[in-house]
């Protein structure tokens, strides 16, 4: 009987606990650590940030529903991993043993890289995490009670997912509309992306033009090329670059409240491992989302280096989308599996990507086969109708979690006739 470990309890743990125990059945233990004891649905934060919803819409206790597929939980950070012995060292003094090692705690959120930034003693916000939006919303409602400002969203250098800084964006550009006070707001997207729609992903199907329509039909301001070098009290300060590299311009942003994206790096007890990551922290897997170095430790998810997709003025990362790192974690779970039943690993990854960004009455979806060009598809279509489609993907996905089912056979099913698979 073999101990697996899923370190971190995000879209990529939870998802590969509940596979794990489909695939292997009840002969073998599966242990699952998270600092949190709690599940947060990170996609609805946006929302959660202009009081769309509340905690309690988008979070659960995640031994209640683990604790139901047999799958023992333990809610503490883990403080040092020792690959050599196999063995995870938690804050509080308990040292854990395994067997396999699946990693999947997301990123380190490194407001340091930008002096002054972050919800914790910095001056700026963040829609990451649940307590980082439910702090911003507190902001938000100061700012309406203000009755006017000036309102900046974007990303820092560094930065790899630019999602839900453009839906942030546009839902707050909806949220002020219902309102009737838009015209009493002044917006601007400050991004490290070398021009609006590059998403880390040197753009999908015609993301630039249409995003630079929205924004301009928003009457939302733009500068992209971004290095944010410091943030001070209701300032920003921004070097515009050039494509070679040098300020092109600078710019000091006057603002009453920002959400800046920060940017990413691996968690401290990964990142501390020598050889198990790149310099900025992240877990360098093969093929099979397995160590190189350390057979017996798979990684999947934000947490995985992936190499940016082309070079950028600013430094940017490749984002990992949601249905990408459940192709990595359904590509790493039969690895083990095979090695488990004595065979040779064998399985990879799609890569493929289906992406809802919701604009609040509208949204934007994108289709990229795989994620990293060159691509076989790539498309990028706007409507009304992703805003209710992302609605209902967060009530699916929530459910799908508390059932502990990662893919059920009706999804799989749909997608296939569609062309997109995980393995």
């Amino acid at each position: 009987m073999a101990h697996i470990v899923v370190l971190g309890a995000g879209t990529g743990g939870m998802p590969a606990a509940y596979e794990l125990r489909e695939i292997l059945g009840d002969g073998h233990d599966i242990t699952v650590i998270n600092e949190r004891d709690y599940f947060q649905f990170v996609p609805s934060n946006p929302w959660l940030a202009v009081g769309w919803r509340k905690r309690a819409d988008i979070t659960f206790d995640i031994d209640r529903y683990l604790s139901r597929k047999n799958i023992k939980f333990i809610a503490g950070r883990c403080s040092r991993l020792d690959p050599d012995n196999s063995t995870l060292e938690l804050e509080n003094g308990q040292t854990i043993n395994y067997d396999y090692l699946m990693v999947t705690t997301g990123p380190k959120l490194f407001f340091d890289e930008v002096p002054g930034a972050g919800p914790h003693g910095g001056h700026t916000h963040s829609v990451c995490t649940v307590d980082h939006a439910e702090l911003l919303w507190a902001d938000y409602q100061k700012l309406l009670d203000k009755g006017s400002g000036h309102i900046v969203v974007g990303a820092m250098p560094f930065a790899s997912c630019f999602g839900p800084a453009y839906e942030f964006a546009f839902i707050v550009d909806s949220d002020l509309r219902k309102r009737k006070i838009r015209h009493k707001f002044k917006m601007t997207y400050v991004s490290s992306e070398p021009y609006i729609g590059h998403l880390g992903l040197a753009g999908v199907g015609d993301s630039r033009g249409m995003l630079e329509h929205e924004l301009r039909n928003h009457h939302i301001d733009w500068i992209v090329n971004a290095r944010t070098t410091r943030v001070e009290a209701g300032k920003l300060f921004v070097d515009e670059l050039a494509e070679d590299k040098q300020v092109k311009k600078q710019h000091e942003i006057a603002f009453d409240l920002a959400m800046m994206l920060p940017a990413f790096k691996g968690v401290d007890a990964v990142a501390g491992v020598e050889g198990l990551c790149n310099p900025r922290g992240f877990v360098i897997v093969d093929e099979l989302h397995r160590s190189p170095r350390w057979k017996n430790i798979y990684s999947a998810g934000v947490c995985i280096a992936i190499p940016p997709v082309d070079a950028t003025p600013v430094p940017t990362g490749a984002p990992k989308t949601g249905y990408m790192i459940e192709s990595m974690v359904t590509s790493a779970v039969h690895n083990i599996a095979d090695e488990l039943a004595g065979k040779e690993p064998h399985t990879t990854g799609t890569w493929n990507t289906i992406c809802l960004a919701d604009f609040g009455d509208t949204g934007a979806a994108f289709v990229a086969l795989p994620q990293l060009p060159p691509r076989n598809v790539a498309w990028f279509k706007k409507g009304k109708w992703v805003h209710m489609a992302k609605i209902a993907f967060e009530k699916y996905f929530i459910r799908k979690m508390k059932k502990g089912s990662s893919e059920p056979f009706y999804e799989k099913s749909i997608l296939k006739m569609m062309g997109i698979t995980r393995i």
